[in-house]
């Protein structure tokens, strides 16, 4: 298929990467002339503006918006719903609120042009490994689509299917869902993302015990000097703990056992607070959750170790370079 790119960080790069390699047609736009002319280099169609990526389209058009939250994205989708027609694609797949797809979805069907939300998760490692996603829309659009969902989703790979598991959509099985209409992909990759805050922080917690247990304000009887690396290493293998982010915890310790490199004043995107308002909504508890969007926000004013490992995964498996406050 023939696509349009609008963004070419982390993800947006990578993700028209891997649609070349699955035999796709990526036209490229970005601010950032230096990352247009790389991915032109690597088999993109270059365009100059929004405009001459509407021209080098043909009917249905398909635009994937895949910027920063908020005003990026929102000033690009209404410059693309003036230019777009009637059957048109406009997919937003980054990190927006849920209920500003449900807003675009509105003014976009207005139009008779079509709104995808696209909760997209895999970091910068999703080129090679495949990307998790999580889509809002119209079953039309959605499976209109579809081709391009499957190169980007990671596949059966050797993951076993889920016993007693019997459906005839297999989509989940590879790696994407259609998860309900406009807005609905990106409100479960919010969860997602809340729940991740709540794993995050319980590893960040428990290595800065394994830490701490070496204190002098204990009895010297009760020190231990815990090799970290290799309990994060053992804990890999076989562990009911085990997981990819463990996998970047080992993976940060190994490279700097103090995380000397990291500041640990933790940032958020966005994503754990929304979720926690959701659950304030629908009266839901989320003490776990809570707690951790709160660490991160008190990481800021008084960092632990755990504050850097946080870090540390942030930067295993989004590139994510926190910024001193």
């Amino acid at each position: 298929m023939r696509l349009a790119m609008i963004g070419l960080g982390r993800m947006g790069g990578n993700i028209s990467r891997r649609l070349m390699r699955g035999g796709h047609t990526v036209v490229a736009f970005d601010r950032d002339g230096a990352a247009l002319a790389t991915l032109v280099s690597e088999g993109a169609i270059g365009a100059i503006s929004l405009d001459d990526l509407f021209a080098s389209l043909s009917a249905p058009r398909i635009f994937w918006v895949m910027l920063p939250m908020g005003a990026p994205t929102q000033s690009t989708i209404d410059e693309l719903l003036k230019l777009a027609e009637p059957g048109d694609i406009i997919i937003d797949g980054g990190n927006s609120f849920y209920k500003d797809d449900i807003k675009r979805g509105a003014a976009a069907k207005e139009k008779q042009i079509h709104y995808v939300d696209v909760g997209t998760s895999g970091g910068v490692w999703g080129l090679e490994r495949g990307y998790c996603m999580m889509i809002g829309g119209d079953k039309e659009p959605v499976d209109l689509l579809d081709p391009i969902f499957e190169t980007l989703s990671p596949g059966y790979g050797s993951i076993p299917c889920t016993p007693g598991r019997n459906t005839p959509d297999d989509r989940a099985e590879r790696g994407y869902i259609h998860a309900g209409p406009t807005g609905a992909g990106h409100f479960v990759k919010m969860v997602h993302n809340g729940i991740e805050y709540g794993l995050m922080q319980a590893y960040a917690e428990g290595f800065d015990i394994l830490k701490s247990k070496s204190f002098e304000r204990l009895a010297p009887e009760e020190r231990f000097d815990i090799n970290m690396t290799d309990v994060a290493e053992v804990w890999r293998r076989g562990s009911v703990i085990s997981s990819w982010l463990l996998d970047l915890c080992a993976i940060g310790l190994v490279k700097d056992p103090i995380l000397e490199q990291f500041t640990g004043q933790v940032s958020d995107s966005g994503e754990g607070q929304w979720t926690i308002d959701a659950a304030m909504e629908e009266a839901v508890p989320a003490y776990v959750l809570s707690a951790a969007l709160f660490a991160r926000y008190r990481s800021r004013v008084d960092c632990t170790f755990g504050d850097k490992l946080l870090s540390a995964m942030r930067f295993g498996f989004g590139g994510h370079v926190e910024m001193p406050q």
